[in-house]
C-alpha cells in the first residue's frame, strides 16, 4: 500500500502514519500501550479526521488525529508492505530531553493574509469580523463539538479552532509557534485579546454543554 513514514504524536503515546486510498487519504495512529489502531478518513471539505465506526475515540481523541493530519500533510507517499497498523514500541514515543526554545520570527506572508481578509471597506482592521469567522468554525466544527462534550478546556479549545482556522485561511502548513507569533503581532493592537469573543462564546458552549448534562 501507499503511505507516509511514521511521525510520533505528543498528545497520546503513538505513531500515526498517512495512508492513499481509492476515496481519499486517511490516517492511521497506533499507540505503544494498546493493540487496536484509530483508523479516521479525512474530510473533503473540512480537512478533520472523520474516525471509523471501530475505531475506539477514548484511546484516539480528536485532538490525536488533528495532530497525525496536520504532522503527515506533505509528506511523501511511498509503497510498502500492508501490515496491521506500524509496530510500535513504548521507547518510541518517550521523551526527549527539552531542546533550547527557539525564537520563532513572524511569518510575514500568513500574517498580511490575515489582515488582508479582514479589513473592512474602510480600510481598517475588523475585529468584529475575524470574531464571528472563527466562532462560525468553532459552532460547525465535529470535533470541537466534541471537545465541549468532553468538557475539555476553554483554551484548549481557543487554540484548536484558531490554529486550524488560520491554516485553512492562509493555505500554509504553519507551526503552532508561528500562529502564536501572528496572535501576538494582532494582539498589540488590542489590548483586551484578539479573539476576546471567541473566548466568551466558547465559555458559553462549555456552560451550556454542562447544564444539558
Amino acid at each position: 500500500m501507499l503511505r507516509t513514514k511514521a511521525v510520533k504524536l505528543t498528545v497520546i503515546p503513538a505513531m500515526a502514519f498517512r495512508v492513499k486510498m481509492p476515496g481519499g487519504p486517511s490516517i492511521t495512529i497506533q499507540r505503544a500501550d494498546y493493540q487496536q489502531p484509530g483508523i479516521a478518513s479525512i474530510s473533503r471539505t473540512s480537512g478533520e479526521a472523520i474516525p471509523s465506526k471501530n475505531t475506539n475515540t477514548k484511546m484516539y481523541p480528536p485532538e490525536a488525529f488533528a495532530e497525525a493530519i496536520k504532522l503527515t500533510n506533505g509528506l511523501k507517499y511511498t509503497r510498502q508492505k500492508d501490515k496491521k497498523g506500524v509496530k510500535v514500541t513504548k521507547d518510541m514515543v518517550k521523551e526527549k530531553k527539552a531542546k533550547p526554545v527557539e525564537e520563532v520570527a513572524l511569518n510575514e506572508e500568513a500574517y498580511q493574509m490575515i489582515v488582508d481578509r479582514y479589513t473592512d471597506k474602510k480600510g481598517n482592521f475588523s475585529y468584529d469580523l475575524m470574531n464571528k469567522e472563527f466562532i462560525r468554525f468553532a459552532k460547525t466544527s465535529s470535533v470541537v463539538r466534541d471537545m465541549v462534550a468532553e468538557n475539555q478546556s476553554a483554551a484548549k479549545i481557543r487554540n484548536y479552532v484558531v490554529y486550524n482556522k488560520i491554516r485553512n485561511i492562509t493555505g500554509m502548513d504553519l507551526s503552532d509557534k508561528e500562529i502564536k507569533k501572528i496572535v501576538e503581532k494582532l494582539d498589540e493592537a488590542y489590548p483586551k485579546g484578539v479573539f476576546k469573543d471567541l473566548n466568551e462564546e466558547i465559555k458559553r458552549m462549555l456552560s451550556a454543554s454542562k447544564k444539558k448534562k
